[in-house]
């Protein structure tokens, strides 16, 4: 597995594992996903635009290691390693369901 993460306008947004480069960017540029970053709030702003630029790249060590922390307390019994798991890197909140900055 590689480890990869999107940045926004510059700025690291989220990190995921994927099992190599061309299934990360067929994940990054998914139509739900884009859609997905234009819900997501984060400090009270959509977390995309839909128009500031977009980058996927290899994630730093520290980035992975988010990834992994998060798999490790993660506690969806029927996720397995193979499932999207993307981890923000950024507080996130979901305006449709009401949710605060976590």
């Amino acid at each position: 597995m590689d480890y990869f993460t999107i940045e926004i306008g510059g700025q690291a947004i989220a990190s995921f594992r994927s099992e190599n480069a061309d299934d990360a960017k067929n994940f990054f540029e998914a139509e739900d996903f884009r859609e997905d970053l234009t819900v997501l709030q984060s400090q009270g702003k959509p977390v995309w635009d839909g128009v500031a630029a977009l980058n996927l790249r290899k994630a730093t060590a520290d980035e992975a290691s988010e990834v992994e922390h998060a798999y490790e307390f993660d506690d969806d019994p029927e996720r397995t390693i193979d499932d999207e798991f993307v981890v923000f890197l950024i507080p996130i909140s979901d305006i449709a369901d009401g949710d605060d900055d976590a």
